[in-house]
Order: structure tokens, then sequence, then C-alpha cells
């Protein structure tokens, strides 16, 4: 409405001031309080008639007393201002109020508004007085609550704590904070938080890490713990790499140091590579510390010393220092002690040089025999010194023997008794050992004999490669060396391997399929490669390409584990000189053997199979092995299965077939399997050493299958005892692991 020169009537003015007063109380635009307000602007309008229509006054406008202000004061730009005749606000539709009734950004705001759909009030609260009250509800709110700020106030103490580690250096201390905070259900953070903070620091810091990691494992954070928080930082390399580009390196790195100090088992790597997507950055990261880290030779070493070692520890240190501990345990006799200076040397892959040494302490001191083989069998139950370093550190006192023979007459016989202590109280594997022979060292072969052997093993030998008949070459080996001298089989070894040679890829193939058949002693396969590496320069004058056959025989044995890889280094230090062809063909054999996919490749040089068939790549035979022992098992016929298992020509990997059918009858704890396990026996198709290394390879894997079948320990040990009644195994066969 139009107030000219502040002459409006106080009637007037009392209905303008209602008007605004019921807009600010509703909420509402004035515009909107009447279609009348939404006239065109040419629609006749008497000068004395209000803006809005007579609405009747709201109890609050009733009693507000008049404005003491003039209408002739100015007023502000957004207050209903007099507006000339000509004034172009004289129709603006826009609300003249003081209150903005539009609602907030977002659309759930404005006073009087009813907010947003799920808006709730920070004052919120359940009440017990609903009616819809739910006191588990209340219970649940509660207990999500507390568990997330638990852990949000772990995660800073934690923090913490790696700070203060970093700064201090002091593993005792934090270890002693880490117990003190508890919560061990969220120590996987701990683990991750530590390695990551680690990652993105110096050398020093890494180090440190890792040495915390070892010193706190199985004390203060379980062993899951320790896998969960690496299984973390695998899934979270993607994010990683953001701030620390060398990630991949870097983690890899400390993943292979997790399982060099044996606080990640090493099937860490094959079952986070499953779980993880192709494209991550955590399937670089597992690759990486596999194939760069733990497959190169001497591993354990370069890890333990690439971030240059808490201590700067040299391998004559180390010596030293176990010679030391041991001294003051035989003065001691403290146990505990002894057992926590093992532990503080952070040397695990050196724990066969302690056994050495408290052998040799034992045979020069007799009346300490009794103490060193007590610390011994503690630290190999408490886990300290595991069993394959036990088995190490005897080996190497079997290989030095001889020499100690000259300080201590009878050590043999001493060094025997002290293998059959071990072995009968159960830490000691004696079957993984070399034989130690009490009897004097006996009379070279006969010539003669040696040279009615080798007429009649080439006889032998060249009927094989026309008849492929394995069982008929083991009988008449029986009826030629009934002895079993390891000179005749290492001649043998010789014969097979030269006459191959000089042949086909077909008779090649024949020889390593019988090689790994005839379960010769190593120690005679070993001596037979050396016989052949001797004469090698002579065998290059007919063959000139017998680097590269020797080279593929000696490899394809390693692959066949009819020799170990410590064979090959024996090997090799009983060859000539550097530039020998010996020396070229040990080379070479190393070579091919670190090759990408190298196991599969040498098992197909010559063909496979012992035939002119392609041969089958590991992953096919396995796949057949599991498909056929899976048809078997649901109903198939015994003889079909082992004509299957035939048919494979791969009579030295039918330890597969026995590892496959022991895991199924354990997991499903169906013996059909068993079943066929004793026919194939039976019949010669698969032979007590397939067996043994069969059921070694169950044994090795125990601790991963007992994931998914909890008394699977229980169950191995029932089939083993079967086995060896069956005479399946031989009965030194050893359960440790």
């Amino acid at each position: 409405m139009e107030f000219r020169d502040g002459s409006a009537s106080n009637e007037h003015q009392e209905v303008h001031k209602s008007a605004i007063e019921g807009a600010h109380h509703l909420s509402v635009s004035s515009l909107r309080i009447s279609p009348k307000s939404s006239r065109s602007p040419n629609s006749p309008r008497s000068p004395r008639s209000p803006s809005s229509p007579s609405v009747p006054k709201s109890p609050r406008s009733a009693i507000i007393p008049k404005s003491p202000r003039s209408p002739s004061v100015p007023k502000s730009p957004r207050s209903p201002t007099v507006h000339g005749k000509g004034s172009p606000l004289k129709n603006d539709r826009h609300s003249h109020s003081l209150i903005d009734g539009r609602p907030k950004k977002g659309g759930s705001g404005g006073k009087g508004t009813w907010g947003g759909l799920l808006d709730v009030d920070d004052n919120y609260f359940i009440d017990p007085n609903d009616p819809n009250y739910d006191s588990s509800e209340e219970c649940e709110h509660s207990d999500v609550r507390k568990s997330t700020e638990e852990f949000e106030e772990y995660k800073k103490k934690a923090t913490i704590i790696v700070e203060e580690y970093f700064a201090t250096d002091d593993v005792a201390s934090t270890s002693n904070e880490l117990r003190e905070l508890g919560k061990p259900g969220y120590s996987y953070y701990f683990v991750k938080k530590l390695v990551s903070m680690a990652m993105d620091r110096h050398d020093k810091e890494k180090e440190m890490a890792a040495a915390l990691l070892s010193a706190l494992y199985a004390d203060v954070i379980s062993p899951p713990q320790v896998y969960k928080g690496f299984s973390k930082l695998v899934k979270s390399a993607d994010d990683l790499i953001v701030d620390i580009p060398d990630t991949v390196d870097v983690l890899a790195l400390f993943i292979a140091r997790a399982v060099v100090d044996d606080i990640l088992p090493p099937a860490f790597l094959t079952k986070e590579l499953v779980s993880s997507p192709e494209d991550s950055k955590g399937v670089e990261v597992l690759k990486r510390a596999d194939k760069g880290y733990l497959s190169a030779p001497l591993h354990a070493d370069f890890i333990e010393r690439r971030w240059g070692g808490s201590k700067n520890k040299t391998v004559e240190d180390v010596k030293a220092r176990i010679n030391n501990l041991l001294i003051e345990y035989v003065v001691s006799d403290d146990q505990k002690e002894a057992c926590r200076c093992i532990n503080d040397l952070k040397v695990p892959f050196f724990h066969h040089e302690i056994v050495k040494r408290a052998l040799i302490m034992a045979m020069e001191r007799r009346q300490a025999e009794g103490r060193l083989l007590d610390l011994l069998k503690e630290a190999a139950e408490e886990g300290l010194i595991n069993s394959s370093q036990i088995s190490k550190g005897f080996g190497r006192m079997i290989d030095t023997v001889e020499d100690l023979s000259l300080d201590i007459p009878n050590a043999k016989a001493i060094l025997q008794s002290l293998i059959s202590k071990a072995a009968s109280e159960g830490w000691l594997c004696a079957s993984s050992l070399k034989s130690l022979s009490l009897e004097p060292e006996k009379q070279a072969l006969d010539v003669s004999e040696a040279r009615i052997f080798k007429m009649n093993a080439q006889s032998i030998i060249q009927e094989y490669f026309l008849s492929a008949d394995i069982s008929e070459v083991n009988s008449c080996l029986e009826s030629e060396n009934k002895t079993c001298s390891a000179e005749l089989n290492a001649i043998f070894v010789k014969k097979l391997i030269t006459l191959a040679m000089d042949r086909k890829n077909r008779e090649k193939e024949m020889a390593s399929v019988l090689l790994s058949s005839l379960c010769f002693p190593a120690d005679d396969v070993v001596n037979g490669f050396v016989m052949l590496i001797e004469s090698a320069d002579d065998t290059a004058l007919d063959n000139p390409v017998v680097v590269e056959d020797l080279a593929m025989f000696l490899a394809r044995a390693e692959v066949d584990e009819v020799l170990a890889p410590q064979h090959l280094e024996e090997i090799g230090s009983q060859s000539l000189g550097s530039e020998s062809i010996g020396s070229k063909v040990l080379k070479m054999a190393r070579s091919l053997l670190k090759a990408r996919l190298s196991g599969e490749r040498i098992l197909r040089c010559w063909g496979g199979g012992g035939s002119s068939r392609p041969g089958w790549a590991v992953e096919d035979v396995k796949d057949k092995i599991g498909k056929l022992l899976e048809e078997f098992e649901s109903g198939g016929d015994i003889r079909e299965a082992c004509r299957c298992i035939k048919e494979l020509g791969m009579p030295f990997f039918h330890h597969e077939v026995v590892k496959k059918a022991l895991v199924t009858t354990m997991e499903k704890k169906n013996e059909r399997l068993w079943g066929l396990l004793e026919e194939c026996y039976g019949s010669g198709l698969i032979t007590m050493n397939q067996m043994s290394k069969g059921f070694g390879r169950v044994a090795e894997s125990l601790d991963d299958l007992a994931l998914d079948v909890p008394d699977a320990n229980k169950q191995f040990t029932h089939y083993v005892e079967r086995a060896k009644i069956a005479g399946w195994l031989d009965s030194s066969f050893c359960l440790s692991r």
C-alpha cells in the first residue's frame, strides 16, 4: 500500500504491522498471505485499501504496542519503506520481511521448517520411557561406540609408542609399554603402523622395526596378529605407494625379512597372492619378495644385512658370542638365560652353528654332555631352533668328523652316540642325516670286479632303452650288485648318463626317469656325477655338447629330487679349476635352475614321460592327479585309477599322488583313497621312496593344513604309524618338521 508523506492513518499502520508480525510468526512471505497480493500491475487499486486483506489479528499482534518510530524515520533496506507513486518497488513481489523464510543450504533447514528426513539432534538419546524403547538397541549402540572409541585410543597410543621407540631404540621399554597398553586383539595395527612408519624413514629405522617385531613375536604379539598385520600392509600397498614411491621394494623386503626371522610362514606369500587382486600393488610386493629376495642364493644373510643390521654383526662376532654363551651355560647351568641369549642373537638362519659348537663342546668335555644336550632339546621344543637348523648342525658335524678324529680319537663313536640320544628323545630326525659308518674304510673295489660290472651294466642299460622296463632293471641290478656297493652304484650312474648323452632325446629322458626310480642313496648319485665331471674333458672329444648335456642332467636330478641343492654345492667343491669343463657344467646347471619356471622347463627339456610324446607341464600333472583321485573317491574303479597313474609316465612325481590322497583323506575322513595307496604300493606302482617323499611333504605343510583340519596333527600321526606297520615307510621316518 502507499503511504504519502507519512499521512497514513493509525488504523492503516496497525493493519500493516499486523501483517508483518503474522509473516514473522508463520515464516510465510507476506505476498502469499492472500491471492489478492499476487495481482497484476494493471489491476485497479484504491489508494486507501491496505496491501493485505482483512486478516484477523493474532493475539500476539493485538498486544504489541505501536512502534515508537515515526513513518518518516529512515528504515533499513529490507524493511517496508514508503514508496512514491512511481516507485519501481511498488509492485515488488519479494518479501520485505527481516526474516529470510527460505530453507537452509541442502533443503533441510530454516526456522519453522521440519528439517531433513534423517536429521537427529545433537542431544539425541534413547528414552527408556518411550513406548518403542528397546533395551537391546541401547546396548548395541553403547558397545559399538565403546569399541570404536577404544580402537581410536589404541591407534593414538600405538603411534606414540612407535615414535618413542625410533627415538630411543629401547626394545625392552617398548615391549613393556605395549604389554601395559593391553588390547592384544588390536596388535595387528601396531605391526602395520610400525612397518608403515619405518618404510618412510632411513635404513636405521627399518632395521629397528624388523628387530622389534622379531623380539615381540609370540611373547607380546601373537603369531596370528603378526600375520594379520602384514596382510593389512599388503592390502594397503596401493595407498602406501602414494606417499612412499618405493613401497613395492621396501615392503617386499620387510616381508622377506619376516620370513627369514621365522615370524611369518613362507605360505603367507602363496595365500596372500591368491586373495589379492591381480592388478594391485600387493601382488607386485609378494612377487618381489618371493622371486627377488627369498629365491636368491644365500638370501638369508643378504636380507639380514640389507639395512646394515642393528649391531652390524659379522660372522666372526656371532661365532664368538655363541662360544661365550655356551661356556657360560656349562658353568651356570641356567637354561632360561642361555635361551634368552640365543634369542638375542637374532640370527635364526645361523642357529646350526650353535648346534655344531654345542656338539663339539660335548665331545671335548664329556662331563658337560648331558647339560648341552638338554639345552639343545629345550631350544628345539620351544621352537627357538627349528628342525632344519638342528639337522643342518648335525650334518655339518658328520662332514667334519674325520678332522675331529685327529684331536678326539673316538670322535665317530661319540658323535653316533649323540645322534642316537637326540633321535630317541624326538628332537632330531636321524633319517635326514648322512650315514655315519663306524667301521674302518673298506678296501678299494677290485679292478676286475668293476670291469665285469661295467660290461653287464652297459647291457642292462641298452636293453632298457629298447624295452623301457624299469622293474627289469631293478631286478638285474639286485643280482649284479648283491652287496649294494656304493662304488658300483656310482659306476652305474656314470654309465647310464654317458650312454644316454650319445643318443637322442628319448633315451636321455628315459635315463632321467630311471635315475629317479632307482632309489640310490644321494651320496652314490653325487659320486656318479663327480666321476662324470672329472672325465668331462675326455668326453668332450667325442661329444662337443657335453657341457650342455651334463648340466641338464644335473639340473634334472635336482628337479626330480634325486639330489638336493646342497649336493650341487658338494659336487662343485670337488670340481677342478675355474676354467675346467666341470666348472662350466656346474655354472650352467645353476643358471638353468635359477631361470623363471625352471622346474617345468627342465622337466620338459627332452619331451617328458620317457617317450617321444610331448611332456606334461607340472601344473597339468597336478591337475590330472587331482581329477583322477576325485573321480576314484566318488566311486571309480581302483584298477582304472592305477592305470591312469601309470599312464602319467612320471614315476618320479608319484609323491604328489601320495600327498594329495593323504590330505584328502584327512580333510574328508574318507579312507577310500587310503585303499588306493595300499593297492599302488602293493603292485609296485608307488615305491617306498615316493611314499616317504609324499608323507614328508604333508608333514611340512601340517601347520597350514591345521587351519582347515583342527586335528590334522593327530590324524597324521595315526596314518604314519599305519604306514610303518604296512611297510610303506621306514621305521626311522620322523614326524618332526
